[in-house]
């Protein structure tokens, strides 16, 4: 009962303050919103590359709608060239070779030339292996042209002897093969925002619960409500419990407008199970209220706790995915699996991407309710200083 009316109490206040509302439900939608645009435009990306000496076959073949290729008229020193016309890159032949110059201040440019001029060499190569093949193919029929020639002017006896050697089958006419494309996962078009979908869902979630929670707690706190409230029979768990239950309301209301969001209006694919996908954003929610809950213990005011925010919110992103755990160094590895975003990144990825069901992503689950058993039992050790009575 105790922990119903503290829920209801907290609940109150909280749609009482639109702008807090505001910053739980509609911040997370325009910054979504914003890095979505962002990462779609960056698709579209266009290079610049002047060539020199090089053939119009070559350049037809290197020629896509990613790259523009400029000719240079004067052999001029590709650095030079760079500078000048501000190219994200210079190719020219110079003795027999391809030389590519890359002005690599932009890495994404790059790799479009550089995709781009391989995938023109190996074209090259599979033309010239072609041409090879209808050549040595040429070649034999004339032999076997001049060898029926040859057995008419011999006796008959002799001629039957000889037979006619026949075509290889690696010479014969290829057959024309049709490209047809399948995804297991994800569309053709998908792009970087999908892949990383599940990385910013979960640190929206995270962010926002956890500097709310935290900065409202403090706000009891330095208005001696808090202490009212401590100065009653009211147990230190039931508090807790309180503040969990009615931040934790709030966090699936949050957690239901992002989801959505994503589905209908910026048209995401979530090949599995949308209740799933909820549970574990209410779970990373409630960790992040625990979290937030517990570091209010150590700031004295609103400041104090944005301080905290580059030491343990920041972190969690780049545990998250969106730098791949398994490239990273041993003791980096064992710092990102003490982050509660790792493990509910690596479930929403399962889940969003990959259709995985709950019992597979079960041991992420564990792990994340760990953390929040973890953090429930620092609050109420914390809570202890607080109670004068």
């Amino acid at each position: 009962m105790r922990i119903l009316t503290i829920t209801k109490r907290i609940f109150v206040e909280m749609f009482r303050d639109k702008r807090t509302l505001a910053l739980m439900c509609i911040a997370p939608l325009f910054i979504l919103s914003l890095m979505y645009f962002l990462f779609q435009s960056n698709t579209n990306t266009v290079a610049d590359m002047g060539s020199y000496n090089i053939s119009s076959s070559l350049i037809k073949t290197i020629d896509n709608k990613h790259l523009k290729i400029h000719q240079i008229s004067s052999d001029t020193p590709a650095k030079k060239v760079i500078r000048d016309k501000d190219y994200a890159g210079f190719i020219k032949k110079s003795d027999g070779k391809l030389v590519v110059t890359y002005q690599n201040a932009d890495q994404n440019k790059t790799a479009i030339i550089k995709k781009s001029v391989q995938m023109a060499l190996i074209n090259v190569q599979i033309k010239q292996l072609v041409s090879a093949t209808q050549k040595s193919k040429v070649g034999l029929l004339k032999m076997q042209a001049q060898l029926q020639q040859i057995k008419k002017q011999l006796p008959a006896t002799i001629s039957n002897r000889i037979s006619a050697p026949s075509t290889p089958k690696n010479l014969q006419n290829p057959t024309s093969l049709k490209l047809t494309q399948h995804y297991l996962y994800g569309k053709s078009n998908s792009s970087f925002f999908t892949t990383m979908l599940p990385v910013f869902l979960g640190f929206m979630v995270f962010f926002f619960v956890f500097l709310i929670s935290g900065i409202s707690l403090l706000n009891e706190r330095n208005s001696r409500t808090l202490d009212r409230l401590l100065a009653t029979p009211v147990k230190r768990s039931e508090i807790i419990y309180g503040y969990l239950t009615g931040y934790g309301a709030v966090a699936i209301i949050q957690t239901a407008v992002i989801v959505l969001f994503c589905i209908y209006v910026l048209g995401i694919s979530i090949l599995g199970s949308i209740w799933v996908v909820l549970l574990i954003c209410f779970a990373l929610a409630m960790v992040a209220l625990s979290m937030g809950l517990f570091v209010s213990t150590f700031a004295a005011s609103e400041f104090q706790m944005v301080q905290f925010i580059p030491i343990v919110v920041i972190p969690q992103i780049f545990f998250s995915g969106l730098i791949p755990v398994a490239n990273m160094a041993g003791w980096l590895q064992v710092i990102a699996h003490i982050m509660p975003l790792y493990y509910g990144a690596s479930a929403l990825t399962d889940v969003i991407q990959k259709q995985a069901t709950f019992a597979s992503i079960l041991p992420q689950f564990s792990a994340i309710l760990a953390f929040l058993v973890v953090f429930i039992v620092l609050n109420m050790i914390g809570m202890r200083k607080y109670r004068k009575v």
